[in-house]
Order: C-alpha cells, then sequence, then structure tokens
C-alpha cells in the first residue's frame, strides 16, 4: 500500500509530550488522523486542529490503516498491541502498526511475529530528540523491520523527523534506542558534575557552558538541558520516571547478552534517588538537584 494522504487514515494512540506534537505535523501534512488516548482532555488541541476522537483502541484500529503509538511503558505497549481490544487483534490486514515508543526489544520481536500472522505489517520505531525535536518535526527515528514495509511508511516518518534509519529486523530500533538512552545517561551525569563543579569553582556556569558546548565536550544534552537545568527549568521534555523504565530495559537487555553496563548502572542508582526526592514527573535534567546541593 502506497501511503498517500489520500488513501491513508493514521491512528495516532498517545498525545502526550510528544505524542501531540508528532500527530499536529501528520494532521499539517494533510492526513486524515485519528486519535486515542486515556484522557480525552489530553487530545484536546489535535481535537480543535481537526483530529478524529476514538473511544477505544479497537475502534481506530478498525478504521486506520496506519496506526502509531507513542505510549509509556512496555506493559501499555504490550496492551495496546497484544489484548482483546487491541490493535493487532483489530487491525484490517495490511495496516502498519509503528511502535514509537521506547521499549523491551524483545516485545517488539513478539509484536511483529503477532501481527505478521494477522497480515499486518509491524515496525518498531523509537525516537530520539525529546520535546524540542518532536515540536520542530526533528527527531531521530530507529526503526526495526522489515524493509518494504519501512519504505512504505518511509514518507510519513518524513513529516516528523530528519534522521530515520532502518536499523535491522524487528527489534533492531530498540535495541539501537537502548545504545541512545546508554549514552546519554552517562552525558547527563557529566552535564550535571560540571555544572555543579563551575559554580563550586565560582564560575558563571553559564559563561562556562559557553566555552564548552561547541568544542570536545559538546553535545545535544549539553546544548539544550544544560540552560534548562541552570535556569531551574525542570519541566518534563523527557520525563525521568520513563528514564528509568528505559535504563532499565537497556540493563536487562544487556545482562541477557552478558555485558556489564557500570555508567548505566550508577545513573540509574542516581535517577531512582532523584524520584524518590518526589521528581519523578520533572525532566530528566532535574538530575542536577543532586549535584547542586
Amino acid at each position: 500500500m502506497e501511503t498517500t494522504q489520500k488513501n491513508t487514515v493514521i491512528g495516532f494512540v498517545g498525545t502526550g509530550v510528544m505524542g501531540k506534537s508528532m500527530a499536529h505535523h501528520l494532521l499539517k501534512a494533510g492526513y486524515r488522523v485519528m486519535v486515542y488516548n486515556r484522557t480525552k482532555a489530553k487530545a484536546q488541541e489535535l481535537l480543535n486542529q481537526g483530529a478524529q476522537w476514538s473511544e477505544k483502541v479497537s475502534g481506530l484500529a478498525a478504521q486506520c490503516n496506519v496506526i502509531i503509538t507513542m505510549v509509556g511503558y512496555p506493559k501499555d505497549v504490550e496492551e495496546i498491541y497484544c489484548g482483546d481490544d487491541g490493535l493487532i487483534q483489530n487491525a484490517k490486514p495490511g495496516t502498519y502498526l509503528i511502535d514509537m515508543t521506547t521499549s523491551s526489544p524483545d516485545l517488539a520481536v513478539k509484536i511483529y511475529q503477532a501481527a505478521k500472522e494477522k497480515g499486518l505489517h509491524a515496525l518498531d520505531a523509537p525516537v530520539s530528540g525529546g520535546d524540542v525535536g518532536a515540536r520542530e518535526a526533528r527527531l531521530s527515528v530507529m526503526v526495526g523491520g522489515d524493509r518494504d514495509a519501512f519504505a512504505n511508511i518511509l514518507p510519513i516518518l518524513k513529516f516528523m523527523a530528519i534522521n530515520i534509519v532502518l536499523q535491522g529486523p524487528a527489534g533492531a530500533g530498540q535495541h539501537t534506542k537502548m545504545c541512545n538512552q546508554i549514552a546519554i545517561a552517562a552525558t547527563m551525569m557529566g552535564i550535571c558534575e560540571a555544572m555543579g563543579y563551575a559554580k563550586k569553582a565560582g564560575l558563571d556556569p553559564d559563561q562556562v557552558l559557553k566555552s564548552i558546548e561547541n568544542g570536545a565536550a559538546g553535545s545535544w544534552s549539553l546544548s539544550n538541558l544544560a540552560p534548562r537545568m541552570l535556569a531551574g527549568n525542570f519541566a518534563p521534555g523527557f520525563y525521568v520516571k520513563h528514564f528509568i523504565k528505559d535504563m532499565k530495559i537497556a540493563t536487562e537487555s544487556a545482562q541477557q547478552m552478558g555485558m556489564n553496563t557500570p555508567a548505566l548502572d550508577l545513573a540509574i542508582k542516581l535517577y531512582e534517588q532523584l524520584s524518590a526526592m518526589g521528581e519523578e514527573n520533572s525532566g530528566t535534567q532535574a538530575l542536577f538537584k543532586l549535584y547542586d546541593r
């Protein structure tokens, strides 16, 4: 199936911090978009822009031929895809199922196999770029699945992202996202420690940032999240609770492969300490609070 604006109805499940912006870009591109979210109020802005509301996942599945999911946890993904009222049981043959949640590689393979038995095309396609990337349609997308299915949904992904790579078969997208999250975990610790050091040394951290962000220490997190933490802005571009979930998926996958992850293990410990302080719904940059004391 060629996914043109004329013949495609896109279902979007999960209209939170990331999903809302992503669905907005599809509406703007001219696609007919149907949305489902556990809390309808979080979808209201999209409904005002012309999206259609579905009361159930099963109802959405029956009316759409491309369905994108962007939810919180692997248990949510499994329920949405594998339950009796879920996507696999209720989608029409030939439908493309694109899970953009950061989830378990093993679950991605399970969904792919179950979907294939029903004549459906499933891809795991987690993203990176945070709330800014979602708003600006500048996300990176890491895809696992069949090459033909990837080619057919690529035009849709291009309305939400600028860096889209097929990494391999089912599960490869999620494994690639784990690489991304491991790198971010270590980077965030380094950024918070560096900014904390700057303050302790009596420097102006904003001035320090000007010197180091374009050098060898430069990173997306340093340029985008360090200014937020220094300004005391801990609003979520990506929730602490979801980052802990991602890191635990990564460490479980690493253990299955017999790999040690000392930096990741330390990051999990620190973020769980942060969560215990009541910061689970803050942005990941709130880690700075552990260093700025």
